[in-house]
């Protein structure tokens, strides 16, 4: 078996079991305004992908190897973020440029001081990925949209954007997740929603779902000529808690239950939800020596 290849047919059926149909659903402004007015999200998330991964490929050198850079490239970055995947990038387009679009002012403010002073042109712009009129058409190599395309309000005027400010031969690279990704982090936070008698509505997938790996092909067609699925897998590796329920609570918002503010579920409530997903983690720890958490994404290469 290809050791980067963690998929088992037990974790498949347990997917099946544990995974829900629906899945959370967030407006462009819950994200600006909730999960990206400070860096603290994706500094998380950045962390542990990088200090747990078992995959030696990083996912940053995986989109590099997609987007088939030769140096030269203009590059535009859809919910550019903080900068992370940039910064990995620039030594690949040493004579190209950088682009960064974000509709987020403090992600963006953190971008370009992560940036500064380098050598590659970078330019970025406040806007929402489906409003791309300020740009000319015909002006970049490469386009992305990593882990953000499930907050952009219209999809296809998105796409539209893209195809009309990519170059002839130009690649747009769209990186996602499938609903199953993280599998085991799901299962032990509804098992600990289950004990609790929480609300149905907490009990519902990654908004990734509305432009997942398994329905995104169908939805990027009628926009591109050539769309292909590239998968990347990775297994995130815990041996202590600690970095995980930091990963669960921060980068993931308690596996979005709580992404928006309600009435019903105060701290007392997320603070026994975390103790019982933390003591979960503990007893797998104990009995396995880690706790898994494994990742199924990829990108969608649309010429």
């Amino acid at each position: 078996m290809d050791r980067t290849d963690f998929r088992t047919p037990a974790l498949d059926a347990l997917a099946q079991q544990v995974i829900p149909e629906k899945h959370f659903a967030f407006s462009a402004e819950t994200a600006r305004d909730r999960f990206f007015n400070d860096t603290r999200m994706l500094d998380v998330k950045q962390w542990v992908h990088n200090a747990f991964r078992t995959n030696p490929t990083s996912m940053v050198a995986h989109m590099a190897d997609n987007l088939e850079l030769t140096g030269t490239e203009d590059l535009l970055d859809l919910g550019c973020g903080n900068a992370f995947v940039l910064e990995h990038l620039r030594p690949y387009l040493a004579d190209g440029s950088f682009t960064g679009l974000d509709n987020a002012p403090a992600v963006l403010t953190a971008a370009q001081q992560r940036m500064h002073g380098t050598a590659t042109p970078c330019t970025w712009i406040e806007s929402s990925a489906d409003d791309l009129s300020m740009l000319d058409d015909n002006t970049f190599d490469r386009v992305m949209a990593n882990y953000m395309i499930h907050y952009v309000p219209d999809l296809d005027r998105c796409f539209t954007e893209v195809r009309r400010v990519m170059r002839p031969g130009g690649i747009f690279q769209l990186t996602t997740d499938r609903t199953d990704s993280m599998l085991e982090m799901y299962q032990v936070h509804f098992a600990a929603l289950q004990a609790m008698s929480a609300p149905e509505n907490l009990f519902k997938a990654t908004p990734k779902g509305r432009l997942s790996l398994e329905n995104g092909a169908p939805q990027l067609e009628p926009h591109f000529e050539h769309v292909k699925t590239v998968a990347w897998q990775d297994q995130l590796r815990f041996t202590e808690p600690e970095p995980f329920m930091r990963f669960y609570e921060v980068g993931h918002n308690h596996c979005c239950a709580s992404s928006e503010a309600d009435e019903r579920l105060d701290e007392d409530f997320f603070r026994e939800l975390r103790e019982r997903v933390r003591t979960q983690v503990q007893e797998t720890i104990d009995a396995k020596g880690h706790f898994a958490v494994t990742k199924y994404t990829g990108s969608f290469l649309c010429r």
